[in-house]
């Protein structure tokens, strides 16, 4: 059974940046698609940015397009949402995600909460402006 943990979030200022790292536990590694979501207050769960395993392709939601940046580290088994100019409305709870092994790369984007069967405890980003 795979285990997903992230961590690195926090409070920063407006403008600022965070490191989201997320262990990939027990997971084997096939054609997968594994994603960052966030939900706000409120709020539907999002895709913000996927990495497609099998050809390197990624996803970014339009929204944090040239601010986040997503990347897989498999010697280390983890995957990192680099977020920077963060802006108020990026606060949220994001989650890491995983889908079993599949052709997940010719479904058009973006990513949906239905295709991940695996899913971190999620960790807080907050804001301030």
């Amino acid at each position: 059974q795979a285990q997903l943990v992230e961590s690195g979030g926090g409070s920063v200022q407006a403008g600022g940046s965070l490191r989201l790292s997320c262990v990939l536990s027990g997971y084997v590694y096939g054609s997968n698609c594994l994603a960052w979501f966030r939900q706000s207050s409120g709020k539907e769960r999002e895709a913000v940015a996927a990495f497609y395993t099998s050809g390197g392709r990624q996803y970014y939601a339009d929204f944090v397009k040239g601010r986040f940046t997503i990347s897989l580290d498999t010697a280390k088994n983890t995957l990192y949402l680099q977020m920077n100019a963060l802006q108020p409305e990026d606060t949220a709870m994001y989650y890491c995600a995983a889908t079993p092994r599949g052709e997940w790369w010719l479904l058009p984007p973006p990513p949906l909460v239905n295709h991940f069967s695996d899913w971190g405890q999620g960790i807080m980003v907050t804001v301030s402006s």
